[in-house]
């Protein structure tokens, strides 16, 4: 047991040692760009509308395969049951997905003000 944290030892202190020429390398790197607003609000509302989207997939998958399940089980109530519970699960499921995908996408209305917009066109607010 003494020699797992010896070596584990020994490896963490090589790997500070480089850790700091590697920070040494790092620090003649030139300044970048700093992130701005937009860049964070597009890159939430992709991460967002990617989850969704995953979400409403696998909820078809859990409807599909539950249906499938429900033809195939029979006379079996076991079955029946597993696949009747499975379904609901999946509709709930879809539907709380979509809810927070409405609450989502209203939030970001209000908060960029997009919401409060009569008539737009090409993402511009004509009138308010």
């Amino acid at each position: 047991m003494t020699t797992i944290f010896k070596i584990l030892f020994i490896f963490l202190l090589l790997l500070s040692l480089a850790h700091t020429s590697w920070a040494s390398q790092l620090a003649d790197l030139p300044a970048g760009r700093p992130i701005t607003l937009p860049e964070v609000d597009s890159l939430i509302e992709r991460v967002a509308q990617f989850l969704v989207v995953v979400s409403v997939l696998i909820a078809i998958i859990m409807i599909i395969w539950s249906g499938i399940t429900y033809m195939s089980a029979g006379s079996d109530t076991t079955k029946v049951t597993e696949a009747q519970a499975r379904l609901k699960n999946a509709t709930i499921g879809a539907a709380i997905v979509l809810g927070v995908g409405v609450i989502i996408n209203t939030i970001a209305g209000i908060v960029t003000r997009g919401f409060f917009c009569r008539f737009q066109v090409l993402g511009v607010c004509i009138i308010n």
